[in-house]
């Protein structure tokens, strides 16, 4: 009884580990270590084989969560290649090709939900071992930049360069405009946009573009 009891409660911990913190276990020895202590828990309820069930459940979602951040990573790389210089391209594109934003999506509130689906995209993909990455990494209280292999934070960076590029792709659009009366309307556009994502609680967005 005693020793189901404990099974319980390891089999608690390492559910909780493993949907919190995934990264811990990317490695194979990690993840073979954790198979053994699993294999060694079954054997306490051969009975009904509920534990075994459960452990099964644990390592499915676990491999699915490594799974996705594997290929989220890779989609990551893969925009992080070097890329032919954009002003460039706008120069040898022919001005009837080049299309402004407005002429995408002329609705403020449409595309500040569509901005807000990106950002949580961009959030659900933070884990809390991207931000124990960081604070690993901090030389004190008083200096935050972070130093040392901070490769592994991906998903924060990534967060962070889609605020970046948000914030280019405002300021692009605006200043590519020639005519003073155009470029007015495409700041109040986005004034708007701005406006509507306060709405929603979208603030990262909102800071952006301000």
């Amino acid at each position: 009884a005693k020793l189901k009891s404990f099974a319980a409660k390891i089999i608690q911990l390492l559910k909780e580990w493993t949907e919190t913190f995934p990264y811990d276990f990317q490695d194979e020895k990690s993840m073979k270590e954790l198979k053994e202590i699993a294999h060694r828990i079954t054997q306490c309820d051969e009975e009904n084989g509920t534990v075994k069930k459960i452990i099964s459940q644990m390592t499915q979602n676990l491999l699915m969560a490594l799974s996705a951040r594997s290929q989220y990573q890779e989609i990551r790389e893969k925009f992080r290649q070097p890329v032919t210089d954009k002003g460039t391209i706008l120069k040898t594109k022919p001005q009837s090709t080049q299309k402004d934003i407005l002429s995408v999506c002329c609705d403020p509130l449409v595309l500040a939900q569509q901005l807000t689906y990106i950002e949580l995209e961009r959030v659900s993909n933070i884990y809390p071992e991207d931000l124990m990455q960081i604070v690993s990494h901090m030389d004190s209280l008083d200096n935050h930049k972070c130093r040392g292999d901070v490769t592994k934070t991906y998903n924060l960076e990534a967060y962070d360069n889609w605020f970046n590029c948000l914030s280019m792709l405002v300021a692009t659009e605006i200043c590519r405009v020639v005519k003073k009366k155009q470029r007015t309307r495409m700041v109040e556009f986005f004034i708007d946009v701005a406006r509507e994502c306060f709405n929603i609680g979208n603030f990262n967005s909102m800071m952006a573009i301000i």
